[in-house]
């Protein structure tokens, strides 16, 4: 009888796989011998990645070890590229290192204790009780900023005065209302309660600690970076971000972001009405072959999937002027990980359950 291969055996076939195809970096080590990747899956799906006109890089990587890597499109791994949406879970991050640190008090304060001389003297009592919570979770209950609405949003002179007079179309602590002016109020938020620009927090608390560099972004009129889009990271640095969150908050030996606020960021308390999928401080949660995967998720296909329980992190990126629900494209991104790299991580493959419920079939654009 013919004996298997061993798995240190199968792993050496995956490197040379992947360096004869050129997607592996000299410098990746072998991945953990007790759950080594399945060598032909992963080079199928790196393949079918490739055939995606809009992909413009992917990274992945077991147990922090970098797999595979692509660039494609004219893109470079270590190039800054525009995240779009996936800025609000890089926001969501500033928030819980300032409650940590005592910049902010948590996630029961109101923002009406930090941005209330924006609040217009006519605006709807119930603004004082939306809390720095139901703005991570989309739940402030106040119209939305995003889609139709975003144009006019950026076109006003004061986008925090802006967000905060807009009409409740449901109680705070309501359904998701899936708003980059949510987001933007943290932003503000920050910027008051430090006196520092979230740039300068995005560089101290996360770039340095990381190893990333954080590029300027997008502006409002009274000078506050955009809180939730335009945020501009490299593939690697959004890689490493995510290897921090799956880490359990911790890289190179140093803490950055606390356990407690993972867990906080990764409990679902929501639901997204474009895709179903859970929703909790910033990142979006679904089941992905028995797993739990947390992503964010950027307009376009900018996507960093976290799957603690398989060790993997998954970076993609791609024309963020292309919308994704074009062709299905996110879903063909899900796809990639749920068909294609999660069961390359598995000892037994599950056969008998897909990937896509019917909400991905023909999904909506996830809005500005």
């Amino acid at each position: 009888m013919r004996l298997l291969p061993s798995l240190t055996r199968i792993k050496a076939g995956l490197v040379l796989l992947l360096m004869l195809s050129g997607t592996i970096t000299a410098s990746a080590q072998p991945a953990s011998p007790s759950s080594a990747p399945d060598p032909k899956l992963i080079g199928e799906t790196i393949e079918r990645a490739k055939g995606l006109s809009n992909l413009r890089s992917l990274i992945v990587s077991h147990d922090g070890t970098i797999l595979a890597e692509q660039a494609v499109g004219g893109a470079r791994i270590d190039r800054p590229a525009n995240i779009k949406s996936a800025s609000k879970t890089v926001m969501s991050a500033l928030v819980g290192i300032a409650i940590e640190r005592g910049v902010l008090a948590g996630v029961d304060q109101p923002i009406a204790s930090l941005l209330g001389s924006n609040i217009p003297s006519d605006a709807d009592p119930r603004i004082r009780q939306v809390t720095i919570g139901h703005l991570l979770s989309m739940q402030a209950g106040l119209e939305r900023t995003s889609g139709r609405n975003y144009g006019a949003w950026t076109g006003s002179g004061n986008w925090v005065r802006y967000v905060l007079s807009r009409p409740f179309v449901d109680e705070p602590g309501g359904r998701m209302l899936y708003s980059t002016g949510s987001t933007h109020l943290l932003s503000a938020a920050l910027t008051r309660a430090s006196k520092r620009s979230t740039l300068e927090l995005a560089r101290d608390w996360l770039g340095e600690p990381l190893g990333i560099d954080v590029a300027p972004w997008t502006r409002d009129p009274q000078g506050i970076y955009l809180g939730g889009n335009e945020m501009a990271l490299s593939p690697r640095a959004l890689w490493r971000f995510g290897e921090m969150y799956r880490q359990g908050g911790t890289m190179d030996g140093k803490r950055i972001v606390s356990e407690n606020w993972i867990r906080e960021s990764w409990t679902p308390r929501t639901s997204s009405p474009f895709t179903g999928d859970a929703y909790g401080y910033g990142w979006f949660i679904r089941e992905m072959r028995g797993h739990k995967a947390y992503y964010a998720w950027g307009f376009g296909g900018q996507m960093l999937y976290v799957i603690p329980s398989l060790g993997l992190t998954v970076v993609m990126t791609s024309n963020p002027t292309e919308p994704s629900r074009e062709d299905n494209y996110v879903g063909q991104l899900h796809s990639l990980v749920a068909d294609g790299i999660v069961p390359a991580l598995l000892q037994k493959r599950n056969e008998s359950a897909g990937s896509l419920g019917a909400n991905d079939q023909k999904p909506s654009e996830r809005p500005l």
